[in-house]
């Protein structure tokens, strides 16, 4: 965790997000999506995610929201992270021989720009990492746009191993990666790491 995450750390509370957090949520998702399809980046539909995909997500208690506190009390405030954590494993990506009972699954990491560069988005990756690790599983997975070579190299330099890269033409994500669980052993320090500032999965 960067000195500059630990110094936000008493603003900053992560939990499991009730239906009452659907409309920031909503609004982060569809914030971000704009920004990445702006910079031609199109693994988020460009308005973002309807409400149905979400509320699933919110009932089932594995989507996560991180609450800026400065903000607590504001109407329509979006919260300043969210990801999902789940052990959905995307049929058309994860094979049988990947044994995707042995994993945790990432989907929709989102950082408020406010909050961007800031080393949230991999601190909320060492947390799910931990968690992966309590439920007795092997791996922390995720799924990311096939061209984005700069946020794939970013995966790798804070310890991910890229599995394999599925083409469909229907999809615009599909490179693979995994992280042992446990602790983070990222193959770079973290001063020479180029964190992009932007959503990390699907």
């Amino acid at each position: 965790m960067s000195s500059d995450t630990l110094h936000q750390a008493t603003s900053l509370t992560l939990r499991n997000a009730t239906l009452d957090d659907l409309p920031g949520v909503l609004t982060l998702l569809a914030e971000t999506a704009a920004w990445l399809n702006g910079r031609g980046i199109r693994q988020w539909p460009a308005g973002g995610f309807p409400a149905s995909r979400i509320e699933p997500l919110i009932a089932e208690g594995n989507l996560y929201v991180l609450d800026d506190e400065s903000q607590a009390g504001e109407e329509g405030s979006a919260p300043a992270a969210t990801l999902t954590l789940d052990e959905h494993a995307d049929p058309e990506f994860w094979r049988r021989g990947d044994h995707p009972e042995a994993a945790l699954y990432v989907h929709k990491l989102a950082v408020k720009r406010a909050f961007a560069g800031r080393g949230l988005g991999e601190t909320l990756l060492d947390w799910a990492n931990l968690r992966v690790a309590a439920s007795g599983r092997r791996w922390l997975r995720l799924d990311c746009s096939k061209d984005n070579p700069g946020l794939q190299s970013y995966y790798r330099t804070i310890g991910f191993q890229h599995v394999r890269t599925v083409d469909l033409p229907h999809r615009a994500s599909g490179a693979l990666f995994q992280r042992t669980a446990g602790l983070a052993s990222p193959a770079v320090p973290r001063a020479r790491r180029r964190v992009p500032s932007h959503a990390h999965t699907r």
